[in-house]
């Protein structure tokens, strides 16, 4: 049996936008097995370090992150404009925006709550 398969576009403009912390707004589109988050990040928006199922990957479409990678020996690395880091799934990380960015994520699977979700303690 063959799936039917039917293509369709989206505009970024015309999505809906949530913001689950302060300095951000994001808005996505979420397919069978994959998620697209067009994510606005403030310069000094950080989310602290958190894991999750999803493999990940952070397309920075402008500006400049630093991301924090790894739980006892933490890898700092900046990613910048044109640029994009693959995280695997369950590698902890954490985020901040060293200057106003925009990031395209790439999640999969499709998740309702990533890392941005979650409320701090």
């Amino acid at each position: 049996m063959t799936k039917q398969m039917s293509a369709h576009v989206y505009r970024w403009s015309d999505m809906p936008s949530d913001s689950p912390m302060e300095l951000l707004e994001r808005r996505r589109i979420m397919g069978e097995r994959a998620m697209l988050s067009h994510v606005t990040l403030q310069a000094g928006f950080s989310v602290p370090s958190h894991a999750h199922e999803n493999e990940q990957f952070a397309v920075v479409l402008s500006g400049r992150m630093r991301f924090e990678i790894g739980g006892d020996a933490v890898k700092v690395v900046e990613v910048g404009s044109g640029e994009a880091l693959h995280l695997p799934s369950m590698v902890p990380h954490a985020a901040e925006a060293l200057e106003t960015s925009v990031v395209l994520d790439v999640f999969s699977p499709p998740s309702e709550q990533t890392g941005i979700d979650q409320k701090s303690a």
